[in-house]
């Protein structure tokens, strides 16, 4: 069950860095989206969303190699 709910996790922030992307995409193509009123708006979302979600996914694979002592020593906890 609990891995269940770590795949949830990761699965919304990478879905929403997938959106990230394509407004991104959108925006170089010059597709206007419906909320956005400008493409600089649509590109300054989609980066933040794209960002966000690449974060969040890298600081939980960190994390969790870091409990199980799978990063390089200069990464390790000092405790």
């Amino acid at each position: 069950m609990i891995r269940i709910i770590a795949l949830l996790i990761l699965v919304v922030p990478g879905f929403l860095a997938g959106v990230g992307i394509k407004l991104i995409r959108d925006m170089l193509f010059g597709i206007l989206q419906p909320p956005f009123p400008f493409l600089w708006m649509q590109f300054i979302a989609g980066l933040l969303l794209f960002l966000g979600g690449l974060g969040f996914v890298a600081g939980f694979i960190f994390r969790r190699d870091r409990k199980q002592n799978k990063v390089q020593p200069k990464f390790q906890d000092k405790e």
